[in-house]
This record gives C-alpha cells, structure tokens and sequence, in this order.
C-alpha cells in the first residue's frame, strides 16, 4: 500500500470535474484497505471512497485519503441447473462484468449493462434500469466495517435495498464494500417491462438480443464520459402517492408513469425536465444533454459550484411548473470529504 500526495483526481471521475486529493491510495485487497486506514486514523484524514467515479461530485481541493478500490476476481461459490452464485471483487467494470456473465449463460443482470461504474459501487445505489434493479440478485455484500475494525458478510435481505437506495447510503461512513455475491439465473427470464425495449428485441426472445438491444439503446440515449462527461442520469425518478399524480394527470394527462408498491407511482424525471425547457439547454459550461433530458453534461471544465447553479436551476424551474423536488443521484462531497446534503 502507497500513499501518494497532491493527486488529480479528473481522471477518475466521470463528470471531470477538477480536484485534487491531499493523500491518495489505489487499494487490491483487503490487507492494504486496513493498512490505508490505520494511516488515515494515524493522520486525522477522513477516507472517501473512490469507485468508478460515476456517480460523485468532488470539490476542487478535499483534505482526505481517498481510496480507489481496484479489488479484482470472479469466484464460482456454488453452481446448479437453476442457479449459480458468484462473489465478485468490488474493483471489477460493472459493464464488463455484465457482458461476461451473458457470455457465460448467467442470467439476471442484461438488463442493467452499459450502467457506468465498478461492481464495489452497485449495492450503494442499488442500480436500476428497464425494471430491473441489482439487489433482486445480490445474496450478500461482504464488507468492511470501520466502526468495529472488522470484515463481515451482510446478507442482501439485510442490505435495505429501495428505489436508488440502501443500508450503505444511510451509513457511508461506516462501511467499504470488498466484494459483492450475486446468485444469478441458469435459465433466462426475460424482463421486458418498458416499451421501448419490448419493441427493439421484437421476436428475439434472447437475452443476448436482450442485452444488445439494452446497450443499443442506452447508447442511443446517453452520451460517452470520454467525449460529455457526465454522471449517467443526474435525477432520481420521484416517487409520488397516488393522490397527488391523480392531480398531476388532470393537468398533464401524457404525463409518463409507472405504477409502484404501496400505492405510490414513479414519474419520468427526464419528462418534467424536458417540459421545462431544459432539454439541451446550457448554463455557461453546464447543460442538459440534448438526446436526453436526464443528463447533465460538463461540456468545458466547469467548477462544481457551476454544475451545482445549473441543477438546481434545473430543481427549481420543475418544483414551479409540477410541484415535484428532483432529487439528484450523484453523490456530493465537501472539502474534508464527507457527504453533503445537496439541500446545504
């Protein structure tokens, strides 16, 4: 394990925003975390942890250790004709990890590639897309807990997973994901709930065709980092109670939706922000992503406290005309490197 100082990290987060790390170390095993964290302790410097980067929005300076996790490996636990479960290490590409289990005929997780970001950084979310969410498939995360300085296997029953949610989001500061055990499908069941990827697969009932068409689509949708960076989907979709999209319907009977547990419907974020005229729309360096609502762009260097006056104008022009608070994804740090309220 390497502490190095004064490091860059605008390559390693997807939206490229500018910041540098007071201390920084890259982390392949269990053995150099533990040894990361006896120097943070040591040193009175909090530890942020660094996955893919896709999901974070850093300060130009953060007075911290920050923690790449770059844990490898597939394990094969336990194999049968219906199942087979996998452990996983946190450091893995979520979308390689994908591909690969289509390659090797295990089932369950088509419907959620080309999802930006490590394995490690899945459970924290609970990624989602096409009706499909990653907890339905974890059956344990094994962590390591900074509280009581030990590791430990949190079954997924345990995790808390909701809508873009979990025990680890609640509690980040507590614990660092290691490696994930997924327990995966031997036969295909195809999960087709959205119309868009019903009409691209049409007759070819396959979860390779599935995968590709998912890919294909998202592909279509979404920009590549590499050339507008960016965090995938900035907005969590609200989740509303029935009463009030009753409400909503009268005065916007196309309104997209999709009904949820507990009596509660989910409504199409990128719509209302399209609504409100943000759809490729611009704020100095900052803007909506033109092919979809959904995405904020960092089109030349913008500071974080750019890409915040654009979101929440963003925020404030789709509480005015809906009466509905977008809540952001992307999680946001301070200067020592702890999560911060987006409402601060």
């Amino acid at each position: 394990m390497h502490i190095q100082k004064d490091i860059q990290l605008k390559p390693f987060n997807t939206l490229n925003l500018h910041s540098i790390a007071s201390d920084y170390a890259k982390i392949d095993s269990i053995q150099a975390l533990t040894a990361a964290l006896d120097y943070a302790e040591q040193h009175q410097l909090n530890s942020l942890i660094l996955s893919g980067g896709s999901n974070m929005l850093l300060p130009e300076h953060i007075h911290a250790l920050v923690l790449h996790i770059d844990i490898q490996g597939v394990e094969i636990l336990e194999d049968s004709s219906n199942h087979i479960t996998i452990r996983v290490g946190a450091g893995q590409v979520w979308h390689d990890f994908v591909l690969m289990t289509t390659s090797k005929g295990w089932y369950g997780l088509q419907n959620l590639a080309l999802i930006p970001g490590l394995v490690g950084a899945s459970p924290v979310q609970n990624i989602g897309a096409y009706g499909v969410e990653v907890g339905e498939f974890i059956e344990s995360v094994q962590v390591y807990d900074r509280h009581n300085k030990v590791t430990q296997n949190i079954k997924g029953i345990d995790c808390q997973f909701a809508y873009r949610d979990s025990i680890f989001k609640h509690d980040p500061n507590r614990y660092v994901i290691t490696h994930v055990t997924f327990r995966l499908l031997r036969r295909p069941e195809l999960r087709l709930n959205y119309g868009d990827l019903k009409a691209a697969i049409g007759d070819d009932l396959t979860p390779e065709n599935l995968q590709r068409q998912v890919i294909r689509i998202r592909q279509n949708k979404l920009p590549d980092p590499k050339e507008y960076p960016n965090v995938g989907s900035f907005f969590k979709n609200p989740v509303i109670v029935q009463t009030d999209f009753d409400q909503l319907l009268t005065k916007f009977p196309q309104i997209p939706h999709y009904p949820q547990p507990q009596g509660c419907v989910k409504i199409a974020a990128g719509w209302l922000i399209d609504q409100t005229g943000w759809k490729g729309k611009k704020l100095g360096a900052v803007g909506m992503f033109e092919k979809q609502a959904l995405v904020l762009v960092n089109y030349a260097n913008a500071s974080l406290s750019e890409v915040k006056h654009t979101y929440q104008a963003v925020q404030k022009d789709v509480k005015q005309r809906f009466n509905i608070q977008l809540e952001p994804e992307p999680v946001l740090f301070d200067t020592n490197g702890f999560i911060r309220s987006h409402s601060e």
